[in-house]
């Protein structure tokens, strides 16, 4: 592996540290995004089976569990008193920001997504210009040490191609699990509502 790493010459160097930069995010992201910590199961029952007059013990749930559903359901819950429009507008204010706060580190995958192959190309191609270079000095007397060269050129294209794939899965299935998670969030949040001014219009 340091024999891999060496023959790619200095644009390896970057090149590990953006592979390191991207594994770091995405087992950040991976953390942050699992399920049950963005949508604890005890705070979706509760709000599955919520029923007007028991807000004080959605509230304590939400407190005690802190998470972007519990967020969410506080706010719906403080701006009960006001119309459903306009705790809806409300919770569709603090919901972007919370989606944003889902998204953080997305974008930096993303980078390494664009960087990693064009740096490895770069690399390549600089390596093939010095080999060229020096055979142009010296001649082509050794067609073995000339492939060997070549490869090892190729060597910071494999690294960047390496390090992108695996960056480009994780911010596919980051970004489609945020989207996943926001839809469901809304339709709790909405259950909710509904179930709240549909038995104050009643009453």
């Amino acid at each position: 592996m340091w024999d891999f790493l060496r023959a790619g010459g200095f644009f390896m160097i970057p090149l590990v540290l953006i592979s390191i930069v991207g594994l770091a995010f995405i087992i950040e992201r991976g953390l942050a995004l699992r399920w049950g910590r963005v949508i604890p199961p005890d705070v979706e029952d509760a709000v599955e089976n919520w029923q007007p007059g028991r807000i004080t013990e959605l509230r304590r749930l939400c407190q005690e569990q802190p998470s972007t559903l519990s967020r969410l359901v506080l706010v719906a819950a403080d701006h009960l008193p006001r119309s459903r429009e306009e705790n809806v507008d409300s919770i569709q204010t603090h919901a972007r920001h919370e989606v944003l706060k889902l998204e953080r580190g997305l974008v930096i995958l993303e980078i390494v997504v664009g960087i990693a192959p064009l740096l490895g190309l770069v690399g390549a191609i600089h390596g093939l210009i010095t080999l060229f270079a020096n055979l142009g000095d010296v001649g082509v007397t050794d067609h073995a040490q000339l492939a060997k060269g070549i490869s090892e050129a190729l060597n910071t294209t494999l690294m960047g191609l390496v390090i992108a794939i695996p960056s480009l899965t994780a911010w596919s299935y980051f970004n489609k699990k945020v989207e996943s998670l926001s839809v469901e969030m809304e339709t709790l949040c909405d259950k909710f509502l509904h179930r709240q001014y549909h038995t104050k219009h009643k009453s």
